[in-house]
């Protein structure tokens, strides 16, 4: 939910080409699912999709061979004003701020006032409406919400809370609670000893939910009962993207909201790392992108806005069937068939790169389970968990992953991704200087190769932040077992620290010439950048990206011409510039110096870079106005300053940083 809003985020009815009129499938006198006109309509889907295809029924995760009624849950959701703006507006800033932290005591205390206005508790049978509930049919405004309902759904998904199914028949009109339990996205709450809860004995908001749950057995659970209490099987939150779509995401319940450490087959949110990658990865126009480790589809979906078809894989089964849910769920706004998905996306199963071996992208983005966790004997597939842990020992899975990335890249091709890597110890420096030695070693050459690294973690750190990530410190007893195993794990590789950053790879246009000049001159950058930068990055790194490529061509030709003399032959010299209107620059002396000690440039934007420069690259830089070309520039600084032998090699390198990082930008 920190995603910029849309401009114009709308609340809008999807439709299908086969079922245009919305209609009441679920309405509140108990009628059932009119299955033989969505039948009908699947049939005039032959040959795409007429059987159930894969992914769309897997167990305990939600269904998706109901398309239909899977659109009618999107313009239920639409109408209730359920949006990003619409539950920000119904609990305020500093609610959602904490919600996005995991904290849901402020949510739950706004519901609770908005529902005292209403003369009702959040999600509870009897809930006053201001009108009577709407059905499909009848025309909505979308700015005339109905608080009650939106107070419903905000208890009900995104805090996990017990609602009555009379509440979600109000809130959902068209799908209700039993249109919910087809989708499988309701279950009922248990006690300790895995009975069903009375109604009387679930949580109202605002008190701690029973200590378990589980998904609701149909034979169990009578939705038709408007008493009902139930509870969500699924996080299903509303999504800004950085279009005019808004979007609705479903995954597996957090920590904040299901008691007890973590499934270990957990489907991910969306969560920091996901916005992270999604904030840094560039957005031009491609044929084929990859999805390495899709999870619940939110990389997909933003893929989906410039790639014309997406491969997303997983070792999940459930984690391939939430991301298929939530495609049919936004399907309008993904512009994907909800009939036909294999058109645009193919869903596949497979460790790695396993599942598209021979295939080439034009692009791929990947969160994958890099997550370095303590291996033992004993250890089942089952107990790990997959959403972060991919199984390997140490980090061994980035290390194969950076290894064969250039493989499934097409000529010109990148992958973006996240990746943790250890850093051994070293008697004689400190992490801080070394940490490249093992990702520089990884990646093949003839690969253009960028890595920041983000963050540094000494082992103590990093086990505390993986094992509250799977809420292990409410069982002690095994918290401390594993923060042990954890210590043990990293002392048997001698690991000083664990560096984690954002890795850009690049196979160049010409990889498959053997005597190709990008072979040879292929960027590889390694830096730690630990300090707050501008969001989202993906436009700043994709042109300096471009920079960096562009000096690399110079220098390259420069080196096969044979009339080259020296670096003053290449073609940056003949270009003009001038400074970035948001850099600044300090100077710093001791007071009555005639001259400054240190001058200093700072950016203002993107990677918010600082340099530090001599008295020449700074005067340099001070000239540059666009009027007179580098070149001439450095000819009239030489003249001044009397050089003998033209500018020296470290000026010239401070210069090209200076063009490369955006401090001056061509005109």
């Amino acid at each position: 939910m920190r995603s910029s809003r849309p401009d114009d985020a709308r609340a809008t009815t999807p439709t299908t080409g086969h079922d245009a009129a919305p209609r009441d499938i679920n309405s509140h006198d108990g009628a059932r699912h009119d299955s033989a006109r969505h039948d009908a309509a699947r049939a005039d889907h032959a040959g795409s999709e007429s059987t159930a295809p894969a992914f769309s029924t897997i167990p305990d995760a939600p269904r998706s061979d109901d398309p239909a009624l899977i659109a009618h849950l999107h313009a239920d959701l639409a109408a209730a004003g359920f949006t990003v703006d619409g539950v920000t507006d119904l609990v305020g800033e500093q609610a959602m701020s904490a919600w996005s932290r995991d904290q849901a005591v402020p949510a739950r205390r706004a519901l609770h006032r908005r529902s005292r206005e209403l003369g009702s508790a959040p999600g509870r049978a009897g809930d006053a409406h201001e009108s009577e509930p709407r059905h499909a049919e009848e025309p909505h405004d979308p700015a005339d919400h109905d608080v009650a309902s939106l107070i419903t759904l905000a208890a009900f998904f995104l805090l996990g809370d017990p609602v009555s199914a009379e509440a979600l028949d109000a809130a959902l009109p068209s799908v209700g609670a039993r249109g919910l339990e087809r989708l499988g996205l309701v279950e009922v709450g248990t006690d300790p000893a895995g009975n069903l809860a009375d109604a009387d004995d679930v949580s109202a908001p605002g008190v701690d939910g029973p200590p378990c749950t589980q998904r609701a057995d149909r034979a169990a659970m009578d939705t038709s009962k408007p008493d009902t209490e139930l509870r969500s099987a699924v996080d299903l939150r509303p999504y800004a993207t950085d279009s005019s779509a808004e979007l609705y995401v479903a995954s597996d319940l957090g920590a904040f909201q299901r008691p007890g450490v973590l499934r270990h087959d957990h489907v991910l949110g969306i969560g920091g790392a996901s916005l992270t990658l999604v904030q840094s990865t560039p957005r031009p126009p491609v044929a084929t992108a990859l999805d390495l480790g899709t999870g619940c589809g939110i990389q997909t979906f933003h893929l989906l806005a410039h790639a014309r078809h997406v491969t997303a894989t997983d070792i999940s089964d459930r984690a391939l069937a939430t991301a298929r849910f939530n495609l049919i769920l936004n399907a309008e706004a993904l512009d994907v068939d909800p009939w036909d998905l294999s058109a645009r996306v193919s869903l596949e199963r497979g460790s790695l790169l396993e599942p598209v071996v021979g295939s080439r992208f034009d692009m791929v983005v990947s969160n994958p389970p890099f997550v370095i966790t303590p291996r033992s004997p004993e250890e089942h597939a089952e107990d790990r968990f997959t959403y972060r842990d991919g199984g390997l020992p140490g980090d061994r899975l980035v290390r194969q992953l950076l290894g064969a990335l250039p493989s499934v890249l097409n000529p010109g091709a990148t992958a973006h991704l996240l990746a943790n890597w250890e850093i051994p110890r070293d008697p004689h420096e400190e992490p801080s200087a070394t940490w490249s030695r093992g990702p520089a070693s990884w990646v093949p050459q003839g690969t253009g190769v960028w890595i920041v690294q983000r963050e540094l973690q000494d082992p103590c750190e990093y086990a505390e932040t993986w094992l509250r990530d799977a809420s292990q410190q409410r069982d002690v007893a095994d918290y401390e077992r594993a923060y042990a195993a954890y210590l043990d794990d990293f002392d048997s590789r001698d690991v000083a620290a664990v560096g984690f950053g954002m890795v850009w790879l690049y196979r160049p246009q010409e990889s498959d010439a053997q005597d190709s000049d990008a072979q040879d001159t292929a960027p590889r950058i390694f830096e730690t950048i630990p300090h707050a930068i501008q969001q989202p990055i993906a436009p700043a790194l994709a042109a300096e990206w471009d920079r960096v490529l562009s000096m690399a061509s110079d220098e390259a030709r420069d080196a096969h011409d044979p009339g080259a003399t020296s670096d003053t032959a290449s073609a940056w010299l003949a270009r003009h510039y001038t400074v970035a209107q948001d850099v600044t620059e300090e100077r710093h002396g001791t007071p009555g110096a005639p001259d400054p000690a240190l001058i200093l440039l700072r950016q203002g934007a993107g990677l918010r870079r600082s340099m530090i420069l001599s008295s020449e690259a700074a005067g340099f830089a001070g000239v540059c106005d666009g009027e007179l070309s580098a070149g001439q520039i450095l000819t009239a600084l030489g003249s001044l300053l009397e050089w003998q032998d033209g500018p020296a090699p470290q000026l010239l390198r401070e210069i090209k940083g200076l063009i490369t990082h955006g401090f001056l930008v061509e005109v």
